[in-house]
Formats: C-alpha cells, structure tokens, sequence
C-alpha cells in the first residue's frame, strides 16, 4: 500500500487515507444555508475516494461571511441543513469536516465570479467589518476595531458554531486562521496594531486564536480539531514560519491535533513565488518543529506527486482543492496511477467497470 492510502489515526478515529479535500467556498448560500449544491459538491468527493471531505470556510456569526453567499452556522437552522450533507459524505466512506471562520475586515464582498469588485456596501446587502485595528485591506472598506467586549462575543460565537458543527455530525473541525481573515488578521502585525493585551507581542497577538481554540474543543471534545495557518505573510515585517511554527506548538498543546498549512493572504502588496507544491516546504517545517500532523496544500498536482510528499516525510496527509474540481474521482485516478491494488476497495461498486486493470 502507498502511503497516500493507508490510514490515519485522527483522535480515537481513523481516516481511511491521507488524500483530503481542502476547505472551497462556492458563494452558493442563501442566509448562511447550505443548499442542493453544496450537497452534490462536497459528497462527490466522498464517492470520489477522498479520506476526509472538510467543508469551505463557514461563518461563525453573520458579519464574519467573506461574501453575503457563505454558507453559515450561527443558527440552528444551518446546523439542520448540514446534517444530511454530512450523513451523505458519511455514508460513502469518507470523514467530514468543517473549517469555522470569521473573514473580519475581508468580510462583506462580492463574489470572485460577480461583475463587481471590493467591499459590498450596507445598501446593497452587505455590512460593516471588524478586525484588530481600523485597517483596510487595499481596495476594501475601512473595518472598525474590535473592543474586548467584541471579542468576548466572538470568542462565544466560534464555541456555539463547534457545538452546532458536532451535533451536525462533523468529524473535523478546523479553525481558520489563515488567508488574511481575522483571527489572521491578529496574528500578523502588519493588520494587528493594538497596544492592549491582543497587541504587541507574539503572545498577545496570539490570544485571540487561543482562545477560539479553547472554545471549539470545549464545546465538541469528541471531534478531531485542525487549525489553518498562513505559514507566512510573502511581505516584509509580515507573519513567518518561525512564528507559525510557535503558535502550532501552542495550538496543539490546548488539544489541536492537526495544522493546516497555507501561505498568504494577508496584503496585496504580497510578493509570492508560486509552483508545484510551493506550500510543501513551510508544511515540513511545521511538522518537524512541532511533532504534530500537518497537511500540506497548494499546487499539488497528481497522485505521484502527493505521494512523494509523504515519502520524504513533509506532511502527515495531502490537501487538495482545485484538483477535485477539475476531477471528482482525484483519488480514484490517483489510486490507478500509483497502482495501488488495496486501495480498489474506494471504488463505488457502481463505478467498477471504469476502473483500469
């Protein structure tokens, strides 16, 4: 058996193999909803053979959507929806998870297939944003900072959205923590300006997402916890891998038991040199820093090349996005072209008859 293929242990459950679906928004809700589309996108992947399917970027409160279009899990409404999703990645082999998320002052813009660009405005469905300080991301509108008792709110809404998430039947839940939104946005001081004690040093900056930690395992202990990391900010006097590797070490101490590694996001001044598996690097020095699981994402392209990645000991598990979508059997065609025999056993019954010999 490859190791792309075997399985892995995930707190007291096992994943059925290490190739996963990475979090995709699809700006496809209504009210926070998710619908017949998210249905069909996300338990295709199961069919298609991924171990677990993590569900896109869902807001914990209804300011903290990127777009007016997010899916949500500030109601129990949401949590209703989810359900039978979930059953249905359940029932066709794979885990499913969830990433919570609060897009702070990139929050509250239009959709990357609208004609419009930038900030949705108040009179037109959107709202005001919030973040650490009263900084614009370039070409968005100015966010308010937060007060302590906005971040006391916030704290509460991530830990009733990972309650909402377990009685939905999530396996994973991954707190977002990268891409430039807000708990990002804390991280980094190049969008976290505050002097009081979620200001200044590593530590302070880091107490947000701390905290946010601390609430989700409280309120779903059972489930296995991830945290995405932007690894580093690709901009001068930004967030860097020293950094990320410090806060994962934290991280896991309060119960996370696998790191998300991404890059970037946070500016749009940022400077980035992209290629296949150009992410895989910031991946490995997390994982060897801290001794947790670590995913690896970005540009990995094939079965071959994923398996390498774990051949050479640079991540415990692979993520892929955009590969699922320009094919739904990724891991199928990745089992044939590494030829994995055991791995035959991911092949729906009903698809048999394409599988090559």
């Amino acid at each position: 058996m490859t190791l792309l293929f075997r399985p892995l242990e995930l707190s007291g459950t096992t994943a059925r193999n290490r190739l996963w679906v990475s979090p995709m928004c699809q700006y496809s809700a209504v009210d926070g909803v998710p619908n017949d589309w998210h249905h069909v996108h996300l338990a295709q992947f199961a069919n298609g053979g991924a171990g677990v399917v993590i569900a896109e970027a869902t807001a914990v409160v209804p300011e903290g959507r990127i777009t007016p279009s997010d899916t949500g899990l500030w109601n129990d409404a949401q949590r209703d929806a989810w359900a039978p999703i979930v059953a249905a990645i359940h029932s066709r082999g794979a885990f499913a998870g969830v990433q919570l998320a609060h897009a702070g002052r990139k929050a509250s813009t239009h959709r990357p297939f609208d004609d419009a660009r930038g900030s949705v405005a108040p009179a037109d469905g959107g709202w005001t944003t919030v973040a650490p300080s009263a900084v614009a991301f370039d070409g968005y509108a100015e966010p308010v900072a937060l007060d302590a008792s906005g971040i006391d709110a916030l704290v509460v809404a991530f830990g009733d959205a990972a309650r909402r998430a377990d009685e939905a039947g999530f396996d994973l839940l991954e707190v977002h923590a990268a891409h430039g939104y807000l708990l990002h946005q804390f991280l980094s001081p190049l969008s976290n300006e505050r002097t009081d004690e979620y200001g200044g040093s590593l530590e302070n900056r880091a107490r947000l997402l701390l905290r946010v930690v601390d609430a989700v395992r409280d309120a779903a202990p059972r489930r296995t916890l991830a945290v995405r990391f932007s690894a580093t900010d690709w901009a001068d006097g930004g967030w860097g891998v020293d950094e990320t590797a410090t806060v994962a070490g934290w991280v896991g101490e309060r119960g996370a038991s696998v790191i998300d590694i991404s890059t970037g996001g946070l500016v749009a001044h940022q400077k980035i040199t992209t290629g296949p598996g150009y992410q895989v690097p910031f991946a490995a020095t997390v994982r060897e820093r801290t001794g947790l699981l670590v995913t690896a994402v970005g540009e990995i392209l094939d079965g071959p090349q994923a398996e390498a990645v774990l051949q050479d000991g640079l991540a415990d598990a692979v993520m892929i996005g955009r590969g699922w979508l320009r094919n739904p059997n990724f891991a199928l065609q990745a089992a044939d072209d590494l030829g994995d025999a055991e791995a035959a056993t991911l092949w729906p019954p009903q698809y048999l008859r394409a599988r090559r010999r």
